[in-house]
């Protein structure tokens, strides 16, 4: 079997996990990190200095060009590029920026058209499996409900034409209520859960989205209701942090782990 050659973009949590992962218990398997990129080049060299043989810190470009595997962990704007270049170039992608697709879902049909692959973690969400079996059949409806601090909603842009006081918050307060294309337009630091969520099962604009506010809870929880001719689905997803940054959910980096994973491992489970 030939080796399996992955380019990773984006160094910080996330991208850092999965060399971490591949360094200590992919020894054994064909696989080999052979470029790393990130805007800050030191955290770059950083990261590489714990894989043997070293990958090369580079560009973009370049990045694309080694690999067979490109592996996205940076930012939603950096999607629409790296998908477009490796699609075209013959590389299958592994997005982790799942909002960066929903002014670009063209890159889907695009993907099939070139016959690659592009994988989507589930990231922070539980339950997209059943989802996913669900929506064979009909679906009729799926509710995602997001409960965060106040604290960790600020800064989103929906709050520049909704001008809500966040500190003022003293109960549980639903302060969004719409599809999901409108919350990861309005919320696209908090929901990229929704966006996962929307393509496994009836699409981003079926799938309604609740957000609460609420200044007693202490982890960030989604709860997915899903209503269909299977039955009726009900997960509830309570997110710790990672213990390398607290704004990002540890299950988020688990669950790109767990992709990979699956890609590398010749017994795929649940697929």
């Amino acid at each position: 079997m030939n080796r399996l050659k992955i380019s990773i973009v984006g160094c910080g949590t996330i991208g850092t996990g999965i060399v971490q992962w591949i360094s200590q218990h992919a020894k054994d398997k064909p696989v080999e990190i052979v470029a790393l990129v990130d805007i800050r080049h030191d955290s770059a060299v950083k990261v590489a200095g714990l894989v043997k043989p070293r990958p090369k810190v580079t560009d973009l470009d370049e990045a694309i060009r080694l690999a067979d595997l490109v592996v996205e962990c940076a930012d939603r704007s950096v999607v629409p590029e790296l998908a477009s270049k490796a699609i075209n170039q013959g590389k299958d992608v592994m997005i982790m920026s799942i909002g960066g697709l929903v002014e670009n879902l063209d890159l889907l049909e695009l993907a099939r058209k070139k016959d690659r692959c592009i994988y989507l973690p589930s990231g922070a969400l539980a339950g997209i499996d059943a989802v996913k079996s669900a929506a064979v059949g009909r679906i009729d409806s799926i509710t995602l409900t997001t409960r965060k601090p106040p604290k960790g909603l600020k800064g989103a842009p929906f709050f520049a034409t909704h001008p809500i006081d966040l500190d003022k918050i003293a109960n549980p307060t639903v302060i969004f209520d719409g599809t999901a294309r409108e919350a990861i337009k309005g919320f696209p630091a908090n929901v990229n859960v929704s966006i996962c969520l929307s393509l496994g099962g009836i699409g981003l604009d079926k799938t309604r989205v609740k957000i609460i506010a609420d200044p007693s809870a202490e982890r960030n929880t989604h709860e997915v209701v899903v209503e269909g001719e299977s039955g009726r689905i009900v997960t509830r997803t309570e997110n710790l942090p990672s213990p390398a940054n607290p704004k990002t959910s540890f299950l988020a980096v688990l669950s790109a782990i767990a992709t990979f994973k699956r890609i590398i491992d010749p017994v795929k489970i649940g697929t």
